[in-house]
């Protein structure tokens, strides 16, 4: 496992939500993102990891390598890659998200 896979992988099993996207939750730098950290404010989430790939080019290729998803944002809960921002509003949608998420980095 490469150095960079290594970091991805400590950093979402170490974090019970962790969301790999462009920008940070308070900026979001794509509609994507932005949607994405609205769903989880949406599903009461109120502490999530954030990181940026905009800022670390080695990241920003590592992470679709590490879930095979081609795309960012990318949504990982306890450990496991949940999927991108259509998935998450899908499942938010089915009421399926906010059950994953019930009792998850709440306040």
């Amino acid at each position: 496992m490469s150095d960079v896979q290594q970091r991805i992988r400590e950093t979402v099993t170490g974090n019970p939500v962790v969301l790999y996207m462009k920008g940070d939750a308070r900026f979001p730098q794509c509609g994507f993102s932005a949607t994405a950290v609205q769903i989880l404010k949406a599903c009461g989430v109120d502490e999530f990891v954030t990181v940026n790939v905009l800022a670390d080019e080695e990241i920003r290729q590592g992470i679709k390598e590490y879930a095979s998803w081609p795309t960012i944002p990318q949504l990982y809960v306890k450990g496991e890659f949940v999927g991108g921002c259509d998935i998450m509003r899908e499942m938010y949608q089915a009421g399926e998200l906010q059950q994953m998420l019930e009792g998850i980095a709440k306040v």
